[in-house]
């Protein structure tokens, strides 16, 4: 068979969630091995075993270790891969499946959020050499010490691009259960449009607010390797967008997309002093603890006395709750509060950078609608609002129409 070269295709949990299901993969990846690729195909867990897994865990213990976390989790990649190996040879074509310690895929020993030091790709290349299709376990690794090692959230899209990015692969598809990447998620607004194609830094932006269709990680390796991503559906054979260094006429689209994101919390230290150090020992408590934290706003002060409101994600409550009662307490400070009634409401775009404006008509698109905004960040290419969860979905439809971007 000529070989025309190298693809690699990222499934997930969707894509492979029952039997028809794997074998509609089956044949998509015999198609493209028939038009003479070689191929090394990721694949994610069945549909929502994950979460089972999860949930089964917690019912145990509501504080399992990390280590054994791995151990449990990384199981699911292996029923998937095994599965496909069995539906591709079904169909006529070799196949091998291996786990992410087989392939050598080597991380850092960060249990539940590993990341990827090295990829020994000898095994993958010797098994492409015999003509077979790879599938990979998505999602795994192990570390040096033989510790199987999971990559957070979305880590199949990171198993992905890594291999793409070792092995020199011609193209990276991510294939998912939507056409591609939309101005804003289609389950809120009917009227959001498939987006062509879109840079590494706004998808970089959207994922990391909340758009739930890529991980940011692996956006970020692909940024750095420049390995060109194809975002598309595994339900159909249409285009769907393709993640790149630069897009034409990107300066005439001043929002590209809106992202919304309703797992986050806001913690407030109350009753501040008004002195330097203060933030210094808290955000250093949390940072310790692995707590990501996200927006961060101070009031000034006139009595002498301050208030510290920061954004986490909702999985960081009680480890950052507790870090902020006992660093209260150390200063003297007032009460702590949390709040899990917010949501945070992003615009997205390159053309930010050259239109002045966009924030005043966010904030005017807000006031109009009567949502009140109790944080702001901003960034080159993005303005972030929180506000109160029940406005979260009127908030991107409203600001998804006055931007431009409905159909």
């Amino acid at each position: 068979m000529h070989n025309k070269g190298l693809v690699v295709q990222k499934y997930g949990g969707s894509s492979v969630a029952n039997v028809e299901r794997i074998q509609k993969v089956a044949q998509r990846v015999v198609e493209t091995r028939k038009k003479g690729y070689h191929l090394v195909v990721v694949v994610s867990a069945l549909g929502d075993t994950t979460d089972e897994l999860i949930t089964l865990a917690n019912k145990i213990n509501t504080n399992p270790s990390e280590r054994e976390m791995d151990m449990l989790l990384s199981t699911g990649e292996q029923i998937s891969v095994a599965l496909l190996a069995m539906a591709i040879h079904k169909l006529g074509i070799e196949a091998i499946s291996f786990t992410g310690a087989q392939v050598g895929i080597i991380t850092d020993t960060s249990h539940t959020r590993a990341r990827i030091i090295k990829i020994n790709t000898d095994k993958i290349k010797a098994e492409l050499k015999k003509d077979k299709v790879v599938i990979v376990a998505g999602f795994q690794g192990v570390t040096l010490n033989q510790d199987i090692t999971t990559l957070g959230r979305g880590g199949s899209d990171l198993t992905a691009v890594a291999l793409a990015k070792e092995l020199g692969a011609d193209s990276c598809e991510i294939y998912t259960d939507v056409e591609g990447i939309y101005t804003t998620d289609p389950r809120i607004e009917p009227k959001a449009k498939k987006i062509n194609a879109i840079t590494y830094d706004e998808m970089l932006e959207m994922a990391s607010l909340g758009a739930q269709v890529m991980q940011a990680r692996s956006i970020e390796v692909a940024k750095k390797f420049n390995v060109p991503l194809h975002v598309r559906s595994s339900f159909s054979t249409s285009c769907g967008t393709m993640i790149i260094k630069e897009v034409d006429k990107m300066e005439d689209v001043v929002v590209s997309g809106i992202t919304l994101n309703k797992n986050e919390a806001k913690i407030t230290l109350c009753g501040v002093s008004d002195k330097p150090g203060i933030a210094v020992r808290l955000f250093k408590h949390l940072a310790e603890a692995e707590v990501s934290v996200d927006m961060i706003v101070q009031n000034v002060s006139h009595t002498r006395l301050t208030d510290i409101s920061f954004t986490i994600a909702k999985s960081d409550c009680a480890k950052a709750s507790k870090i902020t009662k006992k660093v209260a307490r150390d200063i003297a400070a007032g009460e702590v509060l949390l709040n899990e009634d917010i949501a945070r409401v992003s615009i997205v775009g390159v053309g930010m950078k050259s239109h002045h404006g966009v924030a005043a008509k966010m904030f005017g698109i807000m006031a109009a609608n009567k949502i009140n905004i109790e944080m702001i960040s901003t960034s080159d290419i993005s303005i972030s609002c929180i506000i109160k969860k029940k406005f979260a979905e009127i908030a991107v439809r409203k600001l998804h129409a006055e931007f431009g971007l409905s159909l």
